[in-house]
């Protein structure tokens, strides 16, 4: 029969509202109405219909999740508020020691949690106005991640609209994107039996297909989901993470079942143990647990402090363990020439991964445990991801094992090796190591400093083989015509190339500071710097002590930035990379050196009245000064607020002037 436009727009609604329907049945209450068969014929039909009337087409159709067109980039998307990391507990002491300190912060004993299965999958963020889904994005670094909501549409298990009452106007909904152990398995077999390489692990398969520039390969992967935070909410009121959790449910959202609301540390515990002796027994991995402070009020007095909340924690279980052969020790030349020793290992499977190398860590530690070549060793996987050789297995030594002699020249260029007078690292004193180079690039190039596509190892070790390069700041005058001379590249390879060297001038200041890959800088450290400084000009003059001061920043880091800084050849590279157009200024500099302030430096104790902790870092800053975390003779003022910290009785042996918050903005009045 025949139906007119009106009936068929009624039934693609209907369709889909059945359809979105079963999706909830079956992924959040894990209970189907009907069978695979059924459910397929109801979608191929929905299929067919808007095939057949395109103009019927919705982005929140159920069916938008067999995937959409290939996107050309990822956008990046900035978060509302941070996608925190958690601190790690490893033993019941430390959980017992994470409760003390919360209690002596919130004045109370009688705490109650919520403890939640901790997914070993991908963190993702997804926004969803008046009900609908419109956005989401990985974590990225936290503050910043990569708009892959295509790709998340393909997952059933995600509702594209909210169900029932009450919807808010908006609310980010946080949770974790995982690949169930029995669908990596098949997917393993299926890439085995093509003779194509296996997936490591789960959550490496579920990655892979999450960063997908084309989501209908997204849609071939039975990615799953699970709702455990709202990062940010408007028209709807919260008042413990249990009730966030029974939201999430009523709106569509599956929610790990095996979370348990504990009255006392002593249930926390017990959950802790007991799901670390059944975690083999899920159909996903999971590779800890969370501990959540329950109620929102406590948690948002309890706070944060650095990139953790105060009110959670991580209990990770221990790595697991496997025993195999050790064939041979060898050596890896890292990009500031410390000689990393690896064992060469007999093959062996341990959680679901291929380990054919683990680390040794350094010389002493080699000799400590008395590890030789040829022994039977005892692998772990650090935090489930970092293989490590625990020991040697004494008794099954058969007299034919080699003790190993580190090296005194390096291996790769054969200079002398020296160890810094209190390190446990050797390195490799010349630094135009050809390992050292190559290494230094392929950092400088990596997605999390400079973000270069393109330009994988072998490439990088072509460049410098064929003398096109010497280092980072000569990708910056690569030629198409020396680009074209690569093995494999082509005029559009050349092309992306040379775009996305151009692109990368443009990235922020403190990924390039992370990219110099100065000695103990990582990324965190790098925003540090780059917050506390605003660009190269200020830390290149900057002294030891001025370094140091920067929240998180010790002396043993701040000494290895004041060297770098004040060494010829570093600060030629850095003259290139000017010359180059790179970003060398923060686009906000967290320093000005004019204002009211200027030259003054503050410390900040307790809770302001009206100013928030970072709103009068942004004032003081704003205005010249300074903000440090610890206070010492050089600090001007102490800005005191209510219930100070020990910094007040520091600043009062020191004769440090106390002001409030009145007093700074009479200081910055001129009053």
């Amino acid at each position: 029969m025949e139906r007119n436009a009106d009936q068929v727009a009624a039934r693609i609604a209907a369709l889909r509202r059945e359809i979105e329907y079963h999706n909830f049945r079956y992924y959040s209450q894990d209970n189907p109405a009907i069978s695979d068969a059924e459910y397929d014929k109801l979608f191929r039909e929905l299929l067919d219909l808007e095939r057949e009337y395109p103009e019927l087409a919705s982005p929140d159709s159920p069916s938008q999740r067999v995937g959409a067109e290939p996107q050309e980039k990822f956008r990046k998307v900035e978060h509302r508020g941070p996608m925190l990391s958690l601190a790690n507990a490893f033993s019941e002491e430390e959980i017992r020691a994470f409760h003390k300190r919360i209690a002596n912060l919130l004045g109370i004993d009688d705490i109650d949690f919520m403890t939640e299965l901790k997914i070993d999958g991908l963190a993702v963020a997804i926004t969803y106005e008046d009900g609908k889904l419109v956005r989401g994005a990985t974590r990225g670094n936290g503050l910043v991640g990569e708009d892959i909501t295509p790709n998340l549409k393909t997952i059933r298990a995600i509702p594209l609209n909210l169900r029932g009452k009450p919807i808010p106007r908006i609310i980010e909904v946080r949770g974790e994107v995982y690949l169930p152990v029995s669908a990596f398995n098949g997917i393993n077999q299926e890439r085995e039996a093509a003779g194509e390489t296996l997936f490591a692990n789960p959550r490496n398969a579920a990655a892979g297909a999450l960063r997908q520039l084309d989501p209908r390969v997204t849609a071939e992967r039975p990615l799953s989901f699970f709702g455990y935070a709202v990062g940010y909410v408007e028209g709807v009121e919260f008042k413990t993470q249990a009730q966030i959790l029974d939201q999430f449910t009523a709106w569509g959202f599956p929610v790990n079942p095996n979370h348990r609301h504990c009255a006392s540390i002593k249930a926390v515990v017990d959950f802790c143990q007991e799901w670390q002796a059944k975690r083999d027994t899920l159909d996903y991995e999971i590779d800890g647990t969370v501990i959540k402070v329950n109620r929102l009020d406590f948690q948002e007095k309890l706070g944060t402090v650095s990139r953790d909340p105060r009110w959670a924690i991580a209990y990770k279980f221990p790595g697991q363990l496997a025993t195999t052969q050790l064939l041979k020790i060898e050596i890896n030349v890292g990009r500031t020439g410390t000689l990393n020793p690896y064992a060469v290992l007999e093959q062996v499977r341990l959680a679901g991964v291929t380990i054919r190398s683990a680390t040794l860590h350094n010389e002493d530690d080699i000799r400590r445990k008395d590890i030789r070549e040829g022994d039977t060793v005892i692998i772990k996987r650090a935090g489930d991801v970092i293989p490590q050789v625990v020991g040697p297995v004494r008794e099954k030594r058969t007299g034919k094992e080699i003790q190993y002699r580190y090296p005194d020249k390096c291996p790769v260029c054969d200079a002398a090796v020296a160890r810094r007078e209190g390190e446990a690292m050797a390195f490799c004193t010349n630094r135009s190591c050809p390992a050292q180079k190559l290494e230094l690039l392929k950092h400088f190039v990596s997605r999390g400093a400079m973000d270069i596509r393109g330009l994988g190892p072998q490439t990088l070790e072509k460049l410098l083989e064929m003398s096109l390069i010497e280092d980072a700041a000569d990708l910056y005058t690569l030629t198409a015509e020396q680009a074209d001379s690569l093995p494999g590249f082509k005029e559009k390879s050349t092309s992306n190339l040379l775009e996305s060297i151009e692109n990368s001038k443009s990235q922020p200041f403190a990924r390039v500071l992370f990219a110099l890959g100065i000695r103990h800088v990582g990324e965190s450290i790098a925003a540090a710097l780059a917050s506390a400084f605003g660009g190269l000009n200020a830390l290149s003059i900057a002294s030891e002590e001025e370094i140091s001061s920067v929240q998180g920043i010790g002396p043993e880091i701040a000494r290895s930035v004041y060297e770098y800084m004040r060494d010829p050849e570093n600060k030629a590279l850095i003259e290139k990379l000017r010359k180059a157009g790179v970003q060398l200024q923060g686009a906000k500099s967290g320093r000005r050196l004019e204002g009211p302030l200027a030259g003054k430096t503050f410390v900040i104790t307790g809770k302001l009245p009206a100013l928030s902790r970072k709103e009068a870092e942004d004032l003081i800053e704003a205005h010249g000064g300074k903000v440090v975390s610890a206070v010492s003779a050089r600090t001007s003022y102490l800005l005191v607020g209510e219930d100070p910290g020990s910094k007040l009785e520091n600043a009062r042996k020191l004769g440090v002037p106390q002001i409030s918050e009145e007093q700074l903005k009479a200081l910055i009045s001129g009053r």
